[in-house]
């Protein structure tokens, strides 16, 4: 308790913590004056003075009593203030709309733990590193849903980032098209200078029947909304020539193949004025975040300051019950008569 006090605890004038140095040579000069103050009487022996009183014991009692009231004394004027750091982060944010795919291939372990594993943990990292923007969260996999809305409650999304799983809720499948209209129905009212997406995906547009909008016409909805689309396609296995891939769904079991669809993701980022990356592990993933935070710059201004609350005046309160106990045990029970 007392280390918590003091690390919170600054002094406005420390040199007056010189003034300790007068302590000692009170003490001496009290202890030399004291020897000369007691009477002595010259006896054969002392054998029946041995026994003390608590008088005796307790005789320099208000000495130290006073000592105790300098020491606080010397703390006051020192001027001990407890300190609080407050910081005032202002700034003209960005609206961002993570469009994560959780369909069940994400669970597959090219990159360890998952994918999905991987995508959670860079993405909390990312929205730590955006104080000032609103950031939401949509999901997809046979069909999309809004995981939270944009928000400035970082602690909300990040729980809602942290909880997600493969295809705990949503039926099968990979709905690209309607994992970005979601994501820019989400931004629709926004007043925000910049509106993002960050779509990421490991797999191609896989549609059950029910699928409403297909990739191309989310790509024209972008589009009239201005909003810029970042894809990351996530995959640590080939895709080149657009061979199918083998890739284990740990979930069910099976064995599926699928691939990225690198066309469609570089054709969404390139015309909404976005760009496409590709994820190969965790490294590379922070990576794609990194370029995209550094180009999706927020205005910040970060304005730090301190207050001081005064803490002198408990040790001048002491100083002065000290000083007041010392001089009535000094004329009423230590009382010494000449």
């Amino acid at each position: 308790m007392l280390y918590d006090w003091i690390k919170h605890i600054d002094f406005a004038y420390p040199f007056m913590f010189g003034l300790f140095g007068v302590l000692p040579i009170l003490i001496g000069q009290y202890t030399k004056t004291n020897n000369k103050k007691q009477a002595s009487v010259k006896v054969s022996t002392v054998h029946s003075f041995t026994a003390f009183s608590w008088k005796a014991r307790f005789r320099h009692l208000p000495f130290i009593l006073r000592m105790v009231a300098i020491s606080c004394l010397i703390v006051a004027l020192a001027r001990p203030q407890k300190r609080n750091d407050d910081q005032l982060t202002q700034g003209e944010g960005i609206d961002i709309v993570l469009a994560m795919d959780v369909s069940g291939s994400m669970g597959s372990r090219d990159i360890l733990p998952s994918r999905l594993e991987v995508a959670k943990e860079v993405a909390e990292e990312f929205v730590r590193s955006r104080p000032v923007d609103r950031i939401g969260l949509v999901i997809f996999s046979g069909e999309s849903f809004t995981q939270c809305p944009i928000t400035t409650d970082k602690n909300t999304l990040l729980s809602q980032i942290y909880l997600l799983e493969s295809r705990r809720f949503l039926i099968d499948g990979t709905v690209i098209g309607e994992g970005l209209a979601t994501a820019v129905d989400r931004l629709r009212e926004s007043k925000a200078k910049s509106k993002v997406v960050i779509l990421l995906t490991d797999g191609k547009e896989d549609p059950p029947e029910t699928r409403l909008i297909d990739p191309l016409t989310a790509l024209d909805i972008a589009k009239s909304q201005n909003v810029k689309v970042y894809t990351i396609g996530m995959s640590a296995l080939d895709t080149n020539n657009n061979s199918a891939i083998v890739k284990e769904n740990v979930q069910s079991g099976r064995v599926s193949s699928s691939f990225l669809d690198e066309q469609l993701l570089r054709q969404i980022a390139t015309e909404t004025g976005g760009q496409y990356f590709r994820a190969i592990d965790k490294e590379s993933l922070a990576n794609i975040y990194k370029q995209i935070d550094t180009l999706e710059k927020s205005k910040i201004e970060v304005t730090a300051f301190k207050r001081y609350q005064e803490r002198f005046f408990p040790f001048v309160l002491a100083a002065m019950i000290l000083l007041a106990l010392e001089i009535i045990l000094r004329f009423t029970i230590f009382r010494k008569f000449p």
